[in-house]
Formats: structure tokens, C-alpha cells, sequence
């Protein structure tokens, strides 16, 4: 097994140039170089395709199967919203991985599990159902808890010892020594968190991406909602639409990429279709 597989979640960038190499040490924290965009898409072809996906058997498949379908789509043409700022330099992931908390019942006092999940770059939707129901299972079951165990652990410090585990932990992070198993289990690293406030049955919200560990972006999404809008001849007519916020660490990539990135994952929930055979290529990220 190579050593990066090991210790590295990623490949230092080495070519980059400009406000590139200086704005990690001018926004040193994520949360000094957050981004907030707010979009919606209409959600016709989105019901269609949900609607055909448990018919053929992929009982469950919902918007959350197909954002993160898409997300994972856009990863696999624009690379660069992957990337990720460790110890003050630029990294490219080498995988694909999404953050989620769940509820493991649907009740007030039910425990929340985070579970994260690692996805093909080449992943169709159909993957990506699988792969979230599985791991969805798993924490429901309490199956592979080893983040929980953790958790619990670090809860029965003193906040004296646990302020030094964390603040080794951020150390280690920045200087490259953290072991991957660590971060294999770290909610706070990642590519992407994604909360669902359609569960709640509300808006969503700008959730703040960590200081601690290096995820880089942050996607909430809502309620279907409906919309009275009029036709081309003045006629008014129903729409359905999903609202998002998405929260990004714009010293990851600048904001042409970012919002190609963002227009392209929009195109994809607007026309899922294409989530059905994988991408033609596999885009790398640049060296």
C-alpha cells in the first residue's frame, strides 16, 4: 500500500501561483474565508427521475440520493472544489468523501450518528443510492461505530486534557503526522457535509464549515416548495422547487471555478438523467 494512502488524505499542489500561495496565511482559518450562495432548481425532471428510480426497485431514492449524486458527478469534472488547505498549503484529495449526521429515529431525544461515505469519482446514482443506504443502515444499527466510541472516549476527559487532545490533534493535522485512520473517522474531514433541513421541514440554512480539520464545503438544502409563475403566454402555472446553501473555503479555488463547479451540479439535479451511466472521463486535478 503507498505511504499517502497511509498518512495523506492528499497530494500537495505544487504548481499553484499568486493570491494562490498567500491567502491561506492572510485567511488562516476556514471560517475567515467562507463564501455564501444561495439557488434553487426547479424540480420536475428531479420527480420524474426519483419517481422512475423507485419503480425499478431503489425503494427510498430521494433528493438527498440525487445531490449527492450530482455532487459527486461535479467532483469527477471539476476537481478543484476537492482541494482542501492543510497546514497553510493546497492539497488535491485523493477520494471522495461526504459527511451526514442522521437521526437514528425520528424523535426529539433520538442520538444523532455521523456517518461518512467514500464514492467513486465515476459513481452513477444508482452507486451512490447504494452506498448511502448502506452506511445509513450501518449507524441506524449502531454496525461499525467507531467514530461513536471515540466520541464517547474523549467525553470522559477533563476539559483541561480534553483541550490538549484537541489542540494535538489540530497540530498533528496541520504538520501532516495525523494517521489516516483518524481522519478516515473524522466528521471535521472530508470533501463535502450535506444536512437535509427537508426533514425538518424548513428552509435551509448557511451552516459554517470547521475551523478544525478541512472541509471545504458545506451544502443545506430544504423543503420543496411551490411557486406560482407565469408561462411564456401570461398563463400562470405551478412549479416545485429546492432551495440550497452551499458554504465553501474560496482559498480552495477561485470564484470562476467555483462557479462553474456550482453551475454544472445545478445543470445535472436539473437533467438527473445523465446520472445514470458514468462520466466519459474522470477530470485529474492539476499538479
Amino acid at each position: 500500500m503507498e505511504i499517502k494512502h497511509i498518512w495523506q488524505e492528499g497530494r500537495r499542489i505544487k504548481t499553484a501561483q499568486g493570491t494562490a500561495l498567500l491567502e491561506p496565511f492572510i485567511m488562516p482559518t476556514r471560517n475567515d474565508a467562507c463564501n455564501f450562495i444561495r439557488d434553487s432548481f426547479e424540480t420536475t425532471a428531479a420527480d420524474d427521475y426519483i419517481f422512475e428510480k423507485r419503480a425499478s426497485g431503489l425503494k427510498g431514492f430521494g433528493i438527498m440520493h440525487l445531490i449527492i449524486a450530482a455532487y459527486v458527478r461535479t467532483v469527477s469534472q471539476r476537481p478543484g472544489i476537492n482541494r482542501f488547505i492543510r497546514g497553510q498549503r493546497l492539497y488535491a484529495r485523493n477520494n471522495i468523501e461526504v459527511v451526514m449526521t442522521i437521526k437514528k429515529e425520528m424523535r426529539l431525544d433520538a442520538p444523532d450518528a455521523v456517518i461518512k461515505m467514500e464514492f467513486p469519482p465515476n459513481a452513477t446514482a444508482e452507486e451512490v443510492f447504494h452506498i448511502v443506504n448502506k452506511e445509513i443502515e450501518a449507524a441506524r444499527k449502531e454496525e461499525g461505530g467507531d467514530l461513536d466510541g471515540v466520541v464517547r472516549a474523549l467525553g470522559y476527559l477533563p476539559r483541561f486534557l480534553m483541550r490538549f487532545a484537541v489542540k494535538l490533534l489540530d497540530t498533528m493535522d496541520y504538520y501532516r503526522i495525523i494517521p489516516r485512520f483518524l481522519t478516515k473517522l473524522s466528521p471535521f474531514h472530508g470533501s463535502m457535509v450535506i444536512t437535509s433541513m427537508a426533514s425538518l421541514g424548513i428552509p435551509p440554512v448557511y451552516h459554517h464549515i470547521y475551523n478544525f480539520g478541512n472541509v471545504p464545503v458545506f451544502v443545506s438544502f430544504g423543503a420543496k416548495r411551490t411557486a406560482v409563475e407565469l408561462d411564456k403566454e401570461g398563463n400562470p402555472i405551478t412549479k416545485r422547487y429546492v432551495d440550497y446553501c452551499v458554504v465553501t473555503d474560496e482559498r480552495t479555488c477561485d470564484g470562476h471555478y467555483f462557479a462553474s463547479a456550482l453551475k454544472l451540479m445545478r445543470s445535472i439535479m436539473l437533467s438527473p438523467a445523465q446520472l445514470d451511466t458514468p462520466p466519459e472521463k474522470v477530470v485529474e486535478d492539476i499538479k
